[in-house]
């Protein structure tokens, strides 16, 4: 490293996760897949709660909205929301 390098602070950090959340959360759309880390189809998107994925009812076997936390998204793109987590980790 040089004089001139400098090391990212806990600020710098943090507005890093928070521009990457809010990127986040634009991507995600009503309607759009969620598939688990193996690629399994989860549930459908209904909207997003807070911190959260609210899952459409229609597609769960019980009939009830079910819930993802954001934090479990490992991406989304234009087709679905991938997850980190299995199905049945995630439904646990």
């Amino acid at each position: 490293m040089t004089g001139n390098d400098q090391s990212m602070t806990d600020s710098d950090l943090q507005t890093l996760d928070d521009k990457a959340m809010e990127s986040l959360r634009a991507q995600i759309t009503e309607h759009l897949q969620v598939k688990d880390i193996n690629g399994e189809h989860v549930g459908t998107v209904d909207h997003l709660e807070g911190d959260q994925i609210k899952l459409t009812k229609s597609g769960s076997p019980d009939g009830q909205h079910h819930y993802v936390s954001l934090s479990d998204v490992r991406s989304a793109d234009e087709v679905a929301v991938y997850l980190s987590k299995t199905r049945e980790e995630v439904m646990a």
